[in-house]
């Protein structure tokens, strides 16, 4: 791959305007460092999909680019961005281009990036891995390590025959496309004529017998159950109250509307539900259901945040969160509400880990619990209030789009850091929850102040202290040190 791909003429015409240092030497470790403070940011953000200002093509086209340009010029870092707490589509998007350019790959790094991967896959819900496996075939990659990486996927699943009843033909193609092994009745299964025999297995027995028997459909995944349950003709709302044993949280929260629809009380446990997930939930709910629930909604809430926090430790002074409730926050019929849940999540957290905490929304909200977004982006008057009140941190979490007045957060910061504050004794971090494609990037609100991403609120205290290299302050060595130790605690599993 060259150095800098022939379609980077956009990226070229915005980092020349990028101040120049008097040092060539130091000028490419600043460009290097931006590189992948840039890379880092959009892939803890993007995730290929339709925004509330931006379509999804677009999207998908930029951060593409993003990840060849980084692939063609820093591929150590770009491997060990895998560790840096992005996200999963970005994950995946790493490492199909890792194994499909494996032969660039210097022999001294070979054994990390292969760790990465392997570290990585693992670290995925299994039908993100079983799906990325899938793309090994689709996109015709298939060399030595990549069937390394099949096989030892298979090998450390711990529940194999459930995976390939759940997941059948990805298993079987992968299978096949990697020239896999494979022990017992799990190559019968998958390969021969399954109707016409019985198995040992009980699972597969019960995948066999679902197909002539309505009783053994609840005995499946619910993936698999439903189609089966069509088969049969079995009614919907019976259907969902028998096979809810055999639903992952997932499934129950997506199929929680269609259950109320057929009258069937579907249980979400919400107490072990990842934080931004049961937002979302909540959100989604019309504030007159979460009120009548607010006590629940609450506890579980504050258990999520509390696991969140035990994983991460985040122990904070005296902060202000700044929180954006426009109606830009609704997200997109892909994202819905994503921008809000990200925000009300931060809130949650921030609550916790700080000493004293006040939230300052641009809509004024008496119970965060009850949040809907709607009015114009008015972030300025939220944090001239967060600033007067003498937070010594202050979180601005925002898709950065003001237009009420437009440039108005932006003036006040330049002011309060020029004339108020030039010694920068009270930290101001935004975190913006949507990738801009338009520049690569994150819309930043100030130049005076970092921008980081923020796609799961779980992932806050890791921003935070990942904003002292989107800032600028750091160096091109203290980033690549900061990596190399994430890649430690992820290969260790921290």
């Amino acid at each position: 791959m060259p150095p800098f791909p022939a379609d980077s003429v956009r990226f070229c015409y915005i980092r020349s305007f990028q101040p120049m240092l008097h040092s060539a030497a130091s000028r490419i470790a600043q460009v290097a460092r931006e590189d992948l403070v840039m890379f880092i940011n959009a892939c803890l953000a993007c995730t290929g999909q339709r925004e509330f200002y931006d379509d999804a093509y677009g999207q998908r086209v930029s951060i593409d680019f993003l990840h060849d340009y980084i692939l063609g010029n820093y591929r150590l870092l770009y491997a060990r961005s895998l560790a840096a707490g992005i996200n999963h589509f970005n994950q995946a998007q790493i490492i199909l281009k890792l194994l499909a350019t494996g032969r660039h790959t210097l022999p001294e790094h070979r054994q990390e990036e292969g760790a990465l991967i392997a570290a990585a896959l693992q670290a995925f819900p299994p039908q993100r891995a079983w799906k990325l496996l899938a793309q090994l075939r689709q996109q015709g990659i298939n060399n030595r390590r990549s069937r390394a990486i099949a096989r030892d996927y298979l090998a450390q699943r711990r529940d194999m025959t459930f995976d390939a009843v759940k997941y059948r033909p990805k298993v079987k193609a992968i299978a096949k496309h990697a020239h896999l092994k494979l022990a017992g009745e799990l190559g019968p299964f998958l390969f021969r004529n399954w109707q016409q025999r019985t198995y040992e297995t009980k699972l597969f027995e019960s995948f066999r017998q679902a197909h002539y028997s309505a009783g053994a459909v609840y005995d499946l995944p619910f993936t698999i159950a439903e189609g089966l349950a069509q088969k049969h003709k079995i009614p919907r709302g019976l259907f969902l109250e028998k096979i809810q044993a055999q639903m992952t949280s997932g499934e129950k929260l997506r199929l929680q509307g269609a259950a109320g629809r057929s009258q069937t009380n579907i249980d979400l446990e919400l107490g072990h539900m990842p934080l931004t997930k049961l937002l979302l939930y909540i959100l989604s709910l019309p504030v007159r259901a979460r009120k009548e629930r607010q006590s629940e909604l609450e506890q579980a809430l504050q258990k999520s945040a509390r696991q969140v926090l035990y994983k991460a430790p985040l122990k904070l002074g005296r902060v202000a969160a700044v929180l954006d409730c426009s109606y830009s926050a609704s997200g997109s019929s892909e994202k819905r509400r994503r921008p809000l849940g990200v925000a009300l999540g931060a809130h949650y957290l921030l609550q916790l880990a700080a000493q004293e905490y006040r939230a300052f929304w641009t809509i004024p909200v008496q119970e965060p619990l009850f949040v809907q977004e709607r009015g114009q982006t008015n972030l300025a008057t939220p944090l001239l209030d967060a600033l007067d009140w003498g937070a010594n941190l202050v979180v601005i979490v925002s898709d950065g789009c003001e237009n009420d007045p437009p440039q108005g957060a932006a003036e006040v910061l330049r002011v309060y850091r020029e004339k108020l504050d030039p010694q920068r004794r009270v930290s101001i971090i935004h975190c913006n929850p949507v990738f801009n494609p338009e520049d690569f990037s994150l819309r930043p609100l100030s130049p005076h102040i970092p921008t980081v991403g923020l796609r799961e609120a779980e992932d806050l205290p890791t921003m935070l202290g990942f904003a002292r290299f989107a800032e600028g302050n750091a160096s091109l060595a203290e980033l690549e040190d900061y990596l190399a130790a994430r890649v430690q605690q992820f290969l260790r599993g921290v």
